[in-house]
């Protein structure tokens, strides 16, 4: 397991980095996942995107709100069990900020996009707390942000195959989750503690801040976890990986390293995706 420390990040940021830091640089097909706590001045202003997604999840005890803006015209406030997921494809420019005088504290997730995909035209799946699915059912909450969950689908599209679910479970409380053969898998422990894995997984405890991978053996195909006497809550993120080759430049995520030297000139240049860059500024509440 890997224990996440708070870094800086953007500008006056906090975070702390699941993936994406130099102990597990990526996952396929995760690049990134940071959990954030972002007070004003702090936030991530005007800044580049291209060849991935970014999953933006409020935590559901964030009094803060986040202000969306990109050099499209598209913009948003997102609060507390709010989700946005960004497929910036062939090139968005956009700002992050506090929307409010509180902390904002959420995730968000980087997923790689295939080749093919790579150049896609930009879009948004924004889902508002109420429209994330919720479910309960013998003491373990699920919210389903992308893929199932105890029975319950979300309605998110996901370009690349992923399951992407919040659960809370009480003490004494236990979970079995299906997790498609041959996925790669981790979980990302919030707060408190659980044992993830049984007899026939090697079973390990798990407490705040911690990262677990988990095997894509052909034979596992799920995992389970229990508490005891105290309640935890964590992320469980699968997804069917691409197994392309991965050659990032901080935003810019490509195959090759000509694809990288392109999208920077593109960027520098405002064209391919990013004419709109010329003219634009976010408006700064």
């Amino acid at each position: 397991k890997l224990l996440s420390v708070e870094q800086s990040e953007g500008q006056g940021a906090k975070v702390r980095r699941s993936i994406g830091g130099s102990s597990l640089r990526n996952f396929d097909p995760f690049l990134l996942l940071d959990e954030f706590r972002v007070g004003k001045p702090a936030g991530f202003p005007d800044h580049p995107h291209r060849g991935f997604e970014t999953v933006t999840y409020m935590l559901p005890n964030s009094k803060g709100k986040f202000a969306h803006q990109d050099f499209a015209g598209h913009s948003g406030v997102i609060g507390a069990g709010d989700l946005q997921w960004m497929t910036a494809g062939r090139g968005i420019v956009h700002s992050e900020m506090p929307a409010n005088n509180d902390i904002s504290h959420g995730l968000q997730l980087w997923v790689n996009l295939a080749a093919k995909e790579k150049m896609c035209e930009p879009s948004y799946q924004e889902l508002p707390a109420t429209k994330v699915p919720v479910i309960t059912v013998d003491g373990v909450t699920a919210r389903v942000i992308a893929g199932s969950a105890l029975g319950v689908v979300s309605p998110v599209y996901t370009r690349t195959p992923t399951h992407y679910v919040h659960f809370e479970m009480q003490p004494h409380t236990q979970l079995h989750q299906p997790i498609p053969a041959q996925w790669n898998a981790f979980v990302y422990v919030l707060n408190g503690s659980a044992t993830f894995g049984d007899e026939n997984q090697k079973a390990i405890v798990s407490d705040a801040h911690h990262t677990l991978t988990l095997s894509a053996e052909p034979q596992q195909t799920g995992l389970s976890v229990h508490t005891s006497d105290k309640a935890v809550s964590f992320v469980l993120i699968a997804g069917k990986p691409i197994g392309e080759p991965v050659v990032q430049h901080g935003p810019f995520v490509m195959n090759t390293r000509e694809e990288i030297s392109r999208a920077i000139s593109d960027y520098q240049n405002q064209r391919n995706g990013f004419e709109r860059a010329r003219e634009w500024e976010s408006k700064r509440a």
